[in-house]
């Protein structure tokens, strides 16, 4: 019986690609760029994807991908400006960004009346705590485990050992991992990460893709509220 909930924050609960696209239209507006075209976006999902990668992997630090994002991103869309300027500009609006997904809220309100819930996100710590209260998620949450506080990333173990040793400390003292379920839009962080420490996983995906390997969820839903039916 699941007892415990793992939600991701990025494009499982708020929306990122939403405020990516937001901010590369307002961003090059207000630095005097060529104007954002819908068509720049799969290049920046391109890139910046594959920098998540390496950093799951641990062959890039959180400040490395920080430093490389925009001007890796600007060469490849052939803009000439400073990509550690618009680096800034891109995290500071991130800070107060939280564009939710359909269906959210009331996904949060159905499983809270259910299991506990906690936050399971690679990100900053304040930055991640303080979209959600501007999001209104925040109260729903029992836990928040932000890499940046854990000291590890999905889909490390030792990410998912702190969750467990926490929740074993304050909620459960017995739980194991086939007692809960991870819910998120990442097959390598998320269902990879959950999957490997013996979890339930749900992978949330609003436009699955072709060669994305998706037998390797335990669910697999186009929508939130489709998450009702599993749980």
């Amino acid at each position: 019986m699941i007892k415990v909930v793992l939600l991701d924050i990025d494009n499982t609960l708020l929306s990122f690609s939403g405020y990516v696209k937001e901010a590369m239209r307002d961003g090059f507006s207000r630095f005097g760029l060529k104007p954002y075209i819908d068509e720049m976006f799969p290049i920046f999902e391109k890139i910046n994807n594959s920098l998540w990668r390496q950093l799951e992997q641990g062959a890039l630090t959180f400040e490395e991908l920080l430093e490389c994002r925009w001007d890796r991103i600007f060469k490849a869309l052939e803009i000439d400006f400073d990509g550690k300027k618009f680096e800034e500009y891109f995290r500071r609006e991130l800070f107060y960004s939280a564009v939710p997904e359909e269906g959210a809220n009331d996904l949060l309100d159905y499983l809270k009346s259910k299991y506990i819930l906690c936050v399971a996100s690679n990100g900053p710590y304040e930055q991640q705590m303080n979209r959600l209260q501007v999001g209104k998620m925040r109260d729903y949450f029992t836990h928040f485990f932000v890499s940046s506080q854990v000291g590890s990333q999905k889909p490390s173990r030792a990410f998912f050992d702190y969750c467990f040793n926490v929740l074993r400390e304050t909620e459960f003292p017995s739980l194991m991992p086939e007692e809960c379920m991870i819910i998120g839009d990442s097959i390598s962080s998320d269902i990879s990460g959950g999957r490997d420490y013996g979890m339930h996983t749900c992978l949330y995906k609003k436009d699955a893709t072709p060669e994305s390997d998706h037998s390797v969820a335990d669910y697999v839903v186009s929508s939130l509220a489709d998450i009702k039916k599993i749980l």
